[in-house]
């Protein structure tokens, strides 16, 4: 992810239940096996309008994943999609939450 300059996302586990953690899915072909996303540590912020302090993610951030491919795979290529949700905020507000799509393969 790309976060712009003053703009902050949740975390994969915020510290408040309202808040919409950040989520990684991924969609791989049978046969592949996709391990849990690592995401990475978290920044702890407080923000104007938000008395308590808040565990979000800034700037570049890389949410990593492995894919196993067996030996036994039948398939030359194959597709993989990746499903990220999230919620942004800056120093005065938290948006709605978006969800961004991307194929590999």
């Amino acid at each position: 992810m790309e976060i712009p300059s003053g703009l902050h996302v949740q975390s994969n586990r915020p510290l408040d239940k309202f808040l919409v953690a950040t989520k990684l899915e991924i969609e791989a072909p049978q046969g592949l096996r996709v391990g849990p996303a690592m995401y990475p540590r978290t920044v702890l912020r407080n923000l104007k309008f938000f008395k308590r302090t808040r565990a979000g993610l800034e700037g570049r951030t890389v949410i990593r994943f492995n894919v196993t491919v067996p030996a036994n795979f039948d398939s030359k290529s194959a597709e993989i999609k990746a499903r990220l949700k999230f919620q942004a905020c800056n120093d005065d507000a938290c948006f709605p939450p978006l969800t961004r799509e991307a194929k590999f393969g």
